[in-house]
């Protein structure tokens, strides 16, 4: 703490290099703040309380592979199991698909379970009525509803392709839910009637309601023994490991998000490691009147790696700042009601980006600060750098 202020000082001597840098390690670092978010989210975080009394069951090859309605009665009798709901990936096209705008999530449920379920979803009594005696209804997030202008009353038409034919469904209702949602719920009967006979009673996943969320992993493995050796044995699963598999879809995420910042992290190093480099080159008989003036070499050291850890940093936190706001507008695209509810500010994530920024300034500023603690006075007055 004793050399803070000349450190400081010496960080903003020269200010155009140093505010180029910091916005060039800002900018990367926003990108790894990003994908540090997004692997917190779906790998390290906790579930919400609500979220840890849902389990999910599917077929066990695939989610794309359906499993018999049958099956609902047998889960419901399982000890702990409080409701089971029938949900299914409608898919289709609202407009036109070319127009990223126009995509979110679409299910069929059973309606008067929906709310049971999900017990942090707020609607209103007569809107939730509406929603359950009207085969064709569908009730949206309040984050979808803001995103298109819907309300109560307006029609939605969607062109199917898992369900071929053109579907009209009316704006029954709008829920609130503490993280942001742009699902939109459909009636199942509704869509279930048109398909042929041979389609009816496939279900994609059933939405599973535990008694107590330290019981989950105990009823998932009963759930599944039920199923044992049938010809459509079944996975059941936490919701929030269900989300993950749902990215596995796409390929290995984790490795995908874990090259990139690396990626991201190597690049860093080489631009902070260049700024550093001229600047301790610049400064070579400046080192040379400080250690005349009796600064040790230690002392060198510690203010030159002082400086790039500085600048680093400051780096770090302009990068974290817009990976943050970032992540707010993911929430809110039409991933986000896949994605784990990211609150505004992570700690976690936070701590990540300043640890690698700091990490970064130290090792890109360790050479060229050796080089300048270890040459001689003599050296360092003579050059004319």
């Amino acid at each position: 703490m004793r050399y803070l202020s000349l450190i400081l000082k010496n960080s903003w001597r020269n200010r155009r290099r140093t505010i180029l840098t910091i916005a060039s390690i800002g900018v990367s670092m926003c990108l790894l703040g990003v994908l540090v978010a997004m692997y917190h989210a779906f790998y390290l975080s906790s579930p919400t309380p609500a979220q840890a009394l849902r389990l999910v069951t599917r077929n066990r090859v695939s989610l794309t592979v359906a499993i018999p309605a049958s099956y609902q009665s047998r889960i419901k009798r399982v000890p702990g199991v409080r409701e089971a709901m029938i949900a299914n990936w409608f898919g289709g096209t609202y407009k036109d698909a070319r127009d990223p705008k126009n995509q979110f999530s679409r299910f069929t449920v059973e309606p008067e379970k929906l709310f049971t379920v999900y017990g942090e979803f707020h609607i209103p009594e007569d809107q939730k009525q509406a929603f359950i005696h009207d085969r064709t209804a569908c009730v949206i997030g309040r984050d979808l509803a803001d995103s298109f202008g819907f309300k109560p009353g307006d029609r939605i038409t969607l062109t199917g392709d898992i369900y071929p034919g053109n579907y009209e469904f009316t704006v029954r209702g709008i829920f609130d839910s503490p993280p942001p949602n742009g699902v939109m719920y459909i009636n199942k009967e509704y869509v279930e009637q048109s398909l042929p006979e041979a389609r009816r009673g496939e279900v994609g996943m059933y939405y599973i309601l535990v008694d107590d969320s330290r019981n989950s992993a105990h009823i998932a493995d009963a759930i599944d023994a039920q199923f044992r050796n049938s010809p459509a044995e079944t996975k059941t699963e936490s919701e929030q490991a269900f989300v993950i598999g749902f990215l596995s879809l796409i390929g290995n995420v984790k490795m995908f998000l874990v090259a990139i910042a690396g990626a991201v992290t190597f690049t860093i190093l080489l631009v902070s490691a260049n700024t550093m480099a001229m600047s301790v080159r610049e400064r070579v008989r400046e080192v040379g009147v400080l250690k005349t003036l009796g600064f040790t070499p230690g002392i060198i050291l510690v203010l030159i790696l002082g400086e790039a850890c500085t600048i680093s940093t400051a780096g770090g936190i302009v990068g974290y700042l817009i990976s943050t706001l970032l992540m707010q507008a993911v929430s809110k695209s039409p991933i986000g009601g896949f994605a784990p509810t990211q609150s505004f500010f992570e700690p976690v994530v936070a701590l990540a980006c300043m640890g690698i920024a700091a990490s970064v300034g130290l090792l890109s500023s360790l050479v060229p600060a050796l080089g300048a603690a270890r040459a001689p006075i003599v050296a360092a007055l003579r050059s004319n750098d």
